[in-house]
């Protein structure tokens, strides 16, 4: 699903207006559940949310969060819902025996960096967790979902676009009041730069959430082999558009951008569609590692295969905020929860 244009903007229209009564609505009710006790598993849970629906760097900074705690020799184990699968769980992810149409492609990103288990029961997910020998569980998404206790919850936002609108599904992006959110979140992340995440981090400071700053920076091999290229670009992700720009900062050309919805898996005609342009053109196909993982498995992955390349992305906090996602992640797992 590709979220419509109307929640992004600061502007309430009239179409955001006349669906704010149902945002209420539905707000309120996600601003209760976030109010309700939930299960501890034995370990602390490490919980990477968005205040919104689409993506921001969530899956990005639980890579981030998990290297670092292999560092420390902690054993972290993902838990995520799978979003884009069918399988329900939970289920030990296996990156060569499964593929997204089964798990989604987040959990196959995350299972190559360490264990990951998919469960849309979050309680059932922590227990398979715990009996594979997690001793931190590293939630990839599930802020708004209160079935775990979680030990640290950090909030990852786009700071070019903030939350829009301001309001809540359906009139806006917002999945539970933002007020509620901040009161639960130990720190905001902004990734990137914008007047949008400025506002918000004078919101964030103000219920007491540290602010946190970072980028996702390409991987610097592969931006250097790409840098001067003509590119046909092709995304599925919350913001295609993000992805179109770092091209261009790297110094690639795109000259053909598609943009799907988020999630959304490529047909056979997708992919020839792409290849044609492409020749037509002789432009390079480029693409994100999200959408690669989705492809995999798929007739349209077979038509790619070998056509395309794959531009990674890391999350890099500048220095003062990975210092203090490090103290908060040593509150968290000392049992002082941040």
């Amino acid at each position: 699903m590709r979220a419509p244009g109307f929640w992004w903007r600061p502007d309430r229209t009239l179409l955001a207006t006349l669906l704010s009564p149902l945002g209420a609505v539905s707000g309120a009710r996600a601003a209760a559940r976030l109010a309700r006790p939930g299960f501890n598993p034995g370990v602390p849970v490490i919980c990477v949310g968005n205040p919104t629906v689409g993506g921001a760097g969530k899956t990005p900074t639980a890579l981030y969060l998990a290297r670092h705690l292999i560092a420390a020799g902690r054993r972290p184990l993902f838990l995520t819902r799978g979003y884009g699968g069918a399988e329900r769980g939970p289920l030990l992810v296996d990156p060569p025996a499964h593929f997204a149409a089964h798990v989604g492609d987040e959990a196959l990103l995350l299972a190559r960096a360490a264990p990951t288990v998919l469960a849309r029961d979050r309680v059932a997910g922590a227990r398979l967790a715990v009996e594979e020998g997690a001793d931190v569980i590293v939630m990839d998404d599930g802020f708004q979902n209160p079935a775990l206790a979680k030990a640290l919850s950090l909030l990852v936002v786009d700071a070019a676009v903030g939350v829009g609108n301001g309001l809540c599904l359906p009139a806006g992006p917002l999945r539970a009041p933002l007020e509620p959110q901040l009161a639960r979140a130990a720190a905001m992340l902004l990734i990137g730069e914008g007047e949008a995440g400025e506002a918000l981090a004078l919101r964030a400071a103000d219920a007491g959430a540290a602010v946190l700053r970072g980028r996702l920076a390409p991987d610097a091999r592969v931006a250097s082999l790409l840098f001067g290229r003509r590119v046909l670009a092709f995304a599925g992700i919350g913001r295609p558009a993000k992805f179109f720009e770092t091209l261009r900062v790297i110094g690639a050309n795109p000259v053909a951008e598609h943009a799907f919805g988020d999630h959304q898996p490529l047909g056979p005609a997708d992919a020839a569609r792409l290849i044609g342009e492409a020749q037509a053109k002789d432009l390079l196909i480029v693409t994100t590692e999200k959408d690669a993982a989705r492809l995999a498995g798929t007739e349209a992955g077979r038509l790619l295969s070998g056509l395309f390349d794959v531009l990674p992305v890391r999350l890099v906090p500048d220095a003062d905020s990975a210092r203090r996602l490090d103290a908060l992640m040593a509150e968290a797992l000392a049992g002082r929860p941040g």
